[in-house]
């Protein structure tokens, strides 16, 4: 297989700062370091959005924490949807900090508020905390949609990676929940599926996001029942029995990367229960590909079709 041209003279910037072994399976102290340097560095050499507004609030979870939410909305403009957004990082790291940029343009380009959420990460906080803080966020933002003039009709689930994964599975908790209604579910390259433990060998050599890092992801969400117990549909969404009612979806993956499969899998899942489905292979890109190559023709083309998906809405 080919790797698109632009995205490989970003990846080889890239490899250039990394370390020449990469960290054993399980170490994701190493990994959360690693990851979070690399969005700190994308997020700095970011173009800056500008004419976006910002709030601070915090939503209840559970068990009482309270969840930073961060708004983002255009000033002087009536926002279409309400999209919650969950950072990616691979359930062991990640911010609100890292997605600033990202959310902005969103805001701007698809004439939405995003609502960002800093859920609590593995392994310090294991399933079903991370997800459960998700579902908490979309109860605030239903709840509270009227008191900052937004859409409650339009609320739509949005994430990347591991981000993607809890988007998944939070719409399968509202479904089964009464929380909502939620007007669409936006799955970029998502951590579906807690069994990806190998690669396809003509991929392996592109993978961002390694087998050995998902293994490591999911051994901290998961505990000790990784490998053993068969996990909750509510932390690994491939593992629902039934995709039926949920909202209309768009799916991204790309041709090398590690959620392919698993992706293409949930998408022809979602088909076969009656769920409207957008589903976009794109050729010749990695994990993370718009975020390491913004530029690119690839990832100019994926927010564009990311960005007319949720003016549709």
């Amino acid at each position: 297989m080919d790797i698109d041209i632009d995205v490989r003279a970003a990846l080889e910037r890239l490899a250039a700062g990394a370390p020449a072994e990469p960290p054993p399976v399980g170490d994701w102290r190493s990994r959360r370091a690693a990851i979070d340097a690399v969005y700190a560095g994308l997020e700095a050499g970011s173009d800056r959005v500008d004419g976006v507004e910002t709030a601070d609030f915090a939503a209840p979870s559970a068990d009482g924490h309270q969840i930073p939410l961060r708004l983002y909305r255009v000033a002087g403009r009536l926002p279409t949807a309400l999209v919650v957004h969950l950072h990616g990082g691979g359930m062991i790291a990640g911010s609100i900090d890292g997605y600033d940029q990202v959310c902005r343009r969103y805001a701007v380009d698809a004439g939405v508020a995003v609502l960002a959420v800093a859920y609590r990460l593995a392994p310090e906080f294991p399933f079903p905390t991370p997800v459960e803080d998700c579902v908490a966020a979309v109860e605030w933002a239903v709840r509270h949609v009227a008191e900052v003039h937004l859409p409650g009709e339009r609320v739509v689930l949005m994430g990347d990676s591991a981000g993607g994964g809890l988007a998944a599975a939070t719409a399968l908790a509202c479904r089964d929940r009464g929380v909502g209604p939620l007007h669409a579910q936006v799955l970029i390259y998502p951590m579906l599926d807690d069994r990806t433990s190998a690669a396809d060998p003509a991929v392996e050599p592109f993978l961002t996001w390694t087998a050995a890092d998902n293994v490591t992801g999911w051994q901290a969400l998961l505990g000790d029942g990784y490998g053993h117990d068969e996990p909750s549909a509510l932390a690994s969404a491939a593992r629902a029995r039934s995709l039926r009612d949920l909202p209309r979806t768009y799916v991204e993956v790309g041709q090398l990367d590690l959620f392919r499969d698993e992706s293409i899998a949930y998408a022809k899942r979602l088909m076969d229960d009656e769920v409207s489905v957008h589903l976009v292979v794109r050729p010749g890109v990695v994990h993370g590909y718009d975020r390491f190559a913004p530029d690119s023709r690839a990832a100019r083309a994926a927010h564009a079709d990311r960005v007319e998906f949720l003016r549709s809405l």
